[in-house]
């Protein structure tokens, strides 16, 4: 999942791109989940603002990363929106920390090798 460089609308290829996901998966998350509503243009052109980025992140998390079926995820977030959100970060910022391990490991292995 790539980040979001910071713009005020992203089109849905650009969000589809962000989450390596077809762009029918966020037409149908749409339909499936209110709280993902973008700006439509008259010709129907989707743009997507920050806070529906964010829903799509924590739907992506929900039904990709932790398997539920879309009716388990509307349930948890109609039943604990915040402490599903809650979770989804701490989830993110450990990523982040791996991650961030892994490269010190690997600069260590390059300053001492064994």
């Amino acid at each position: 999942m790539k980040e979001a460089s910071p713009k005020l609308y992203y089109s849905i290829k650009e969000v589809a791109q962000m989450f390596n996901v077809p762009e029918s998966t966020l037409r149908f998350w749409e339909k499936e989940f209110d709280i993902i509503s973008p700006r439509k243009t008259s010709k129907n052109t989707r743009f997507y603002k920050q806070k529906d980025i964010d829903a799509v992140r924590l739907i992506y998390h929900l039904v990709k990363e932790q398997r539920m079926t879309l009716a388990g995820a509307r349930l948890k977030l109609k039943n604990n929106k915040s402490g599903t959100v809650r979770q989804e970060e701490i989830v993110n910022r450990l990523k982040q920390i791996k991650k961030e391990l892994l490269s010190l490991e690997d600069a260590f292995d390059i300053v001492t090798p064994k």
